[in-house]
């Protein structure tokens, strides 16, 4: 049966994207089949009604932890402990799978269509994108990344990532994580904010380029992109020079920097999302150090510089949330959105075809996904008012369709705490 949806204000996801009314858009099971003048009958099909409201593209976020929650915690766990636990028998290992299977599906409820997982526990990732395939549970459309590859000391290393010591044993552990075909591999090529250990240096240089380069030839052999964990310059500059794809956060960038991200045909996937809480909350909310909040505040300009060198000068930008970081949670991909044009200084239009057509076609799923065309999947997600006027009518949303399945007035639990912090950065 054909579904048709009329009297919606439509979106379509690309450039320069204007509302545009009187027209229907049919799609035949995940496909739509066509975008016309709404007719006066639609025999035999079933009709939805949107009423005024507002669809468009699903969003798509590009940086996504699923294992964890984005509760914030007042004191920093030990994630490679924790890790251990829950792979240590098959009951907690189900456990981890149904919480990362939940976190997942409340991408989808807050209108999200699809996900790109970079790093996680194990194989989880790519176990939840096949059911989800085979039509076994709700979710978005997921590009996979299980485990990432780290060095010991290195960021996430020892729980979201593998610990490489040599170029042969990160083109090992490569090969190890293409057995269950990800749909990338990820790299951690320089520590964190609470990975500093000085006031003024986040994002410390951990991964040799040596390792990088060994890490991204094993990959582009299988025919995956590689993506990569940076917050330094000098961590951009040797994940370039060595083959990595997308950069992703990303720092302040020389010239050199520039030539090297258009001679590699490279982007970067920004996320202002996890650096805002440790640079512009109050400590006493944050719960981090004066040096933590001091080099947060140098990744986050870093990151917006870097996203407005490469706009400028015709690099491609993405958008993804870190989801899993201190207050990032999985229903929140609007944020990231609405950060984009307030701190980047895009358009509002700008930044939700950023965040649907463009993110598509950075990952090479723009013949799939990101804008209402005819022959690519129906994902929509459909709001009450305008993003067009305002993002955060990202906020609430009305309907989610992905792959052609509707889900009316979808629900997702807030964190109280975490919006009240939030807020007043909209």
């Amino acid at each position: 049966m054909k579904t048709v949806y009329i009297n919606g204000i439509v979106l379509d996801g690309s450039e320069n994207m204007q509302p545009k009314t009187g027209l229907a858009i049919v799609t035949e099971g995940e496909k739509i089949a066509a975008v016309e003048p709404c007719q006066a009958a639609y025999d035999g099909s079933q009709i939805i009604d949107l009423k005024g409201q507002y669809i468009m593209p699903g969003l798509i976020n590009l940086h996504v932890h699923l294992p964890a929650s984005g509760k914030p915690k007042k004191k920093q766990s030990d994630p490679k402990k924790l890790v251990k636990l829950m792979t240590s028998n098959n009951f907690l290992r189900k456990i981890m799978l149904k919480m990362c299977e939940g976190y997942a599906k409340t991408q989808l409820m807050s209108g999200v269509t699809t996900i790109r997982t970079v790093g996680g526990v194990e194989d989880v990732d790519t176990q939840i994108r096949d059911a989800i395939l085979a039509g076994k549970m709700d979710g978005p459309r997921i590009l996979a990344g299980n485990m990432a590859i780290s060095v010991p000391g290195g960021h996430m290393a020892g729980s979201l990532a593998y610990e490489a010591t040599t170029p042969e044993q990160a083109r090992s552990y490569v090969r190890q994580i293409a057995k269950d075909k990800p749909d990338l591999i990820k790299l951690m090529i320089t520590g964190g904010v609470l990975d500093a250990k000085v006031k003024g240096e986040p994002g410390e240089l951990k991964m040799s380029p040596e390792i990088v380069k060994a890490a991204c030839e094993e990959a582009h052999a299988l025919g995956l992109h590689v993506a990569a964990h940076v917050e330094s310059p000098q961590g951009v500059q040797v994940a370039l020079e060595n083959g990595v794809d997308t950069i992703e956060h990303g720092a302040l960038p020389s010239e050199a920097i520039i030539q090297l991200f258009q001679d590699r045909k490279a982007c970067q996937v920004a996320t202002l999302s996890p650096a805002l809480p440790f640079a512009l909350f109050d400590r006493h909310v944050s719960h981090v150090s004066e040096m933590e909040q001091y080099n947060g505040k140098i990744v986050f300009d870093g990151i917006v510089e870097c996203v407005k060198a490469c706009l400028a000068n015709g690099i491609p930008v993405g958008l993804g949330t870190d989801t899993g970081c201190p207050y990032i949670t999985h229903y929140d991909m609007w944020r990231e959105v609405n950060y984009f044009h307030k701190f980047c200084g895009v358009s509002n239009t700008f930044a939700l075809y950023t965040a649907t057509k463009r993110n598509a076609e950075l990952v090479g799923i723009g013949d799939q996904t990101g804008s209402i065309e005819v022959g690519k999947c129906a994902d929509f997600m459909v709001t009450e008012k305008n993003p067009l006027d305002d993002l955060t009518a990202l906020r609430n949303i009305k309907m989610v369709v992905a792959r052609g399945k509707r889900y009316a007035d979808p629900q997702v639990k807030k964190m109280s705490d975490v919006e009240q912090a939030l807020d007043p950065f909209i």
